[in-house]
């Protein structure tokens, strides 16, 4: 079993993280505006099947009465 070396394990971290490709703030700004756009277009979806649904079941359970 090897050794475990605190410096060399730092050494080999650095230089994972020299090779990631860091977004710009331009890139981080346009990707948290799709993700906003897309949770208000997800969000307005869900509300009206959730309508359309309720809206069905009252119709259905109103046969019954």
């Amino acid at each position: 079993m090897s050794k475990f070396n605190p410096f060399e394990f730092v050494q080999e971290v650095r230089q994972e993280v020299s090779k990631v490709t860091w977004p710009t703030w331009k890139e981080v700004w346009i990707t948290t505006l799709m993700v906003l756009v897309m949770v208000a277009l997800a969000s307005v979806f869900f509300l009206f099947t959730d309508l359309l649904l309720g809206w069905l079941v009252n119709w259905v359970l109103g046969f019954g009465a």
